[in-house]
């Protein structure tokens, strides 16, 4: 018997419940890993109020954890028992432990810890694959980060400060704007105060942005796209203050010809070659420092009803870390 958080019904935050489960052994290509810290995601909150459908009820919300190897199914060469790994992954990370995959976990390096891991592999593979893949941010290009104080959001501000980009970030609080300057954000703007468009062309001087970062959706669209220079690159990784609904495409060739795309990173870490390619480059630059991974909190696994009310009230800065 192990422990784990069970959604019997999509709702509030009051519809997880710490209840004991019996876990099969692994099967073929599996691994029974034990969680040492799991990741909170806001993409958490979706699943447990039905915004993205589970594949069944009940479940187990979340994606990512770090834990070590408890047993090996069949065929699983890869890893030897007691190995420490990491791993995103289907729904059922809110757990003492799981079973996993084997083609989905990382071995963890022994100079990055379980609550590290488990804050960063979501947010940080979601940064690294916005940086340097769906679009590659390079020196000299201007970007602009919603919710630039988010967990995601401050990992981007790191990165493409270091890349050589510059960087405006949107906040919605005095403490957060610090948080992202502090993160590499060259200009802040509070958009509950600002008009962030406005604001970004007075800060580029009409020049605009080479790509935004937009987590936020409803609330950030259309207006993200009047940020972009020609040729620019509107992104939607996330949708906090709810979906973008459908929109005239003729908007992206009237606004100077812009690209818009909407990633996921599912489909970048489908390919295991691909997916342990990206944890490599992460793992490089927090291990050099050029990343910092910002745990806000680290809260035990009974906690996280208030953990999720914390997450939807927009109380949290960086991540937030569950331990069984």
């Amino acid at each position: 018997m192990t422990k784990a958080i069970l959604v019997h019904e999509v709702g509030g935050p009051e519809v997880m419940h710490l209840e004991e489960i019996t876990l099969p052994p692994p099967g073929e290509a599996e691994v029974l890993v034990r969680n040492r810290a799991i990741g909170v995601n806001f993409i958490d909150t979706y699943f447990r109020q039905g915004h993205y459908k589970a594949p069944s009820l009940p479940f187990v919300p979340g994606n990512e954890a770090a834990g070590e190897i408890l047993a090996l199914g069949p065929g699983v060469t890869q890893f030897k028992i007691g190995d420490r790994v990491a791993y995103v992954s289907a729904l059922g990370g809110y757990a003492e432990e799981r079973i996993v995959p084997a083609d989905r976990l990382v071995k963890l390096p022994k100079s990055i810890s379980y609550e590290t891991a488990a804050a960063m592999m979501l947010k940080g593979l979601t940064a690294q694959y916005l940086l340097r893949q769906t679009f590659k941010v390079k020196k000299g290009h201007v970007i602009l980060v919603h919710a630039a104080a988010g967990g995601v959001g401050l990992l981007l501000c790191q990165w493409a400060n270091a890349l050589g980009a510059e960087v405006i970030g949107t906040v919605g609080s005095d403490e957060k704007a610090k948080l992202a300057k502090k993160a590499g954000a060259k200009h802040v703007i509070l958009y509950r105060e600002e008009d962030f468009v406005a604001r970004v062309q007075e800060l580029t001087r009409g020049k605009l942005c080479d790509v935004v970062y937009d987590g936020v959706g409803k609330a950030t669209f259309p207006g993200s796209l009047d940020c972009l220079a020609p040729l620019g690159m509107f992104v939607s990784f996330g949708s906090a203050s709810g979906p973008i609904e459908a929109f005239d495409i003729g908007l992206l060739a009237s606004k100077g010809s812009l690209f818009a795309t909407r990633p996921t990173l599912n489909t970048y870490t489908a390919r295991p070659k691909n997916y342990a390619k990206m944890a490599k480059d992460l793992f490089r630059v927090v291990k050099d420092g050029t990343v910092k991974i910002a745990v806000h909190e680290v809260a035990p696994l009974a906690d996280a009803v208030r953990v999720h009310q914390a997450l939807q009230a927009r109380e949290t800065t960086g991540a937030t870390v569950l331990v069984p």
